[in-house]
């Protein structure tokens, strides 16, 4: 069987969803540790919102204790080969990776969140403090402090960035250029007046959610922030006044993540209902409105993660089973199809990123995985990053600072602008990866030109 049959499961668009059973699942319990995680003074983010992740499927192996160990990271030969006789194997035209750069955050604790946004990346943790860096060196040049810990949910734009807490609120920032780098405090969404509007009208529109947030996502184009929590339901924000113009239920079970499509403004969100569902703003009428276009079934699974292909015609949900489905979308009708899945993780989807035809996946396996998209619309798995000894719950890709990069895992991600693509003469992009073990991870995928 070659390599990339073995990693890749591609099922038929006419498979129903009863033709997978139901997985069982399990949530991280509070009083789990991770060797690399010294932050106790704080409660840990799964007393918080824990996630759900489904134990190991039975045909799966064990988690691999090194790269080399790893059923997908196969790089070097194996032993009878090394002694047959003959020459040897090409081994430079295999992709390799390498870890460049990591950081121990001693006093944040755990890795929650992160977004990216020009050249800078975002971090949030247990603490009550948002770092910003500068890529690729990973040098802190600013920290945006709050009284609130726990930052569970990132999103970045050109000139806004927007965090959620654990007390349900949302605190917003404005980036400036003043001699330095500086973060301009704009407020705190839901402002004060928005609980006497609530009170007065006996309406949860301008209210804070009920529950925690999940996932954030900025639609800048239309001055629009989407929040998602597990109470079920989106809110939009509009930026300029920080106010709640749109509250509505997304979906009969906790919604997860959130993702905005960046040529049309589509919506989409993920569930733990085992659904993906793409919604539309109505622009001709004046309520501006959205409405539900498409419901999308995950086999039985609860979808964690959501990315989509910066060109838009793919749509990733990372599950809690380990399994990525993807839709392509048609060139005619513009309507999603089932294309099929990606097997390779044995624990839930946490987190996903884009950047130009590659995927990278971050799971609660501990380990991240590099998928290409062939011409043909085949996927295969590149590298299986391993390194991080806690669940991954971000992760970002970038191609030296190219337009086409986003980040993911309770956020909503980012774009990159200022390079172009041939800083990476083999355009594997640049990796960050951010785990509940307190550890920041840069990596370097290559994959030589044949």
């Amino acid at each position: 069987m070659e390599y990339g049959e073995r990693d890749l499961r591609t099922a038929s668009p006419d498979d129903s969803p009863s033709s997978c059973p139901p997985n069982p699942s399990f949530r991280i319990t509070p009083d789990k540790k991770f060797r690399r995680s010294l932050s106790t003074r704080e409660p840990s983010f799964a007393e918080i919102f824990p996630p759900t992740i489904s134990p190991p499927r039975p045909s799966t192996s064990a988690l691999p204790s090194s790269p080399l160990s790893s059923p997908l990271h196969c790089r070097l030969p194996p032993p009878d080969a090394a002694a047959a006789p003959g020459p040897a194997p090409a081994a430079a035209s295999e992709p390799s990776y390498r870890c460049i750069s990591s950081l121990l955050l001693k006093k944040d604790g755990q890795i929650l969140s992160m977004a990216m946004s020009s050249d800078l990346i975002y971090t949030g943790s247990e603490r009550n403090v948002i770092r910003a860096r500068k890529l690729p060196a990973l040098v802190e040049c600013d920290q945006l402090k709050t009284k609130a810990p726990m930052a569970v949910a990132l999103a970045a734009s050109d000139d806004r960035v927007c965090a959620a807490f654990a007390d349900f609120k949302i605190r917003v920032w404005r980036r400036v250029w003043d001699g330095r780098l500086k973060h301009v405090r704009l407020g705190t969404i839901p402002t004060a007046g928005g609980y006497v509007r609530t009170y007065i009208t006996r309406t949860d529109k301008m209210g804070k959610h009920v529950g925690p947030i999940t996932s954030l996502a900025i639609n800048a184009a239309a001055d629009i922030l989407y929040s998602a929590s597990i109470d079920r339901t989106v809110k939009v924000w509009r930026v300029s006044d920080l106010r709640c113009i749109e509250t509505f239920h997304a979906h009969p079970d906790a919604v997860n993540a959130l993702l905005v499509a960046d040529r049309d403004g589509v919506l989409f969100t993920a569930s733990d209902d085992a659904t993906i569902r793409v919604w539309r703003q109505d622009l001709c009428g004046g309520s501006r409105r959205h409405s539900l276009t498409v419901t999308l079934p995950a086999k039985h699974s609860p979808v964690k993660s959501l990315a989509l292909s910066p060109d838009g015609n793919v749509l990733y949900g990372g599950c809690s089973d380990g399994y990525v489905h993807f839709w392509l979308k048609g060139w005619f009708t513009g309507q999603l199809q089932y294309g099929g899945c990606l097997q390779g993780h044995t624990h839930a989807v946490l987190c996903m990123a884009t950047a130009g035809k590659f995927l990278v996946t971050g799971s609660a396996d501990s380990t991240s995985q590099v998928w290409v998209r062939g011409q043909d619309g085949e996927h295969s798995c590149l590298a299986v990053l391993v390194g991080h000894k806690g669940p991954i719950r971000c992760v970002a890709a970038y191609h030296g600072g190219s337009t086409s990069s986003s980040s993911s895992g309770a956020d909503g991600g980012g774009r990159l602008g200022g390079a172009d693509d041939h800083d990476h003469e083999d355009g594997c992009p640049m990796i960050c990866t951010g785990s509940l073990d307190g550890v920041l991870k840069l990596w370097k995928v290559t994959r030589p030109v044949v």
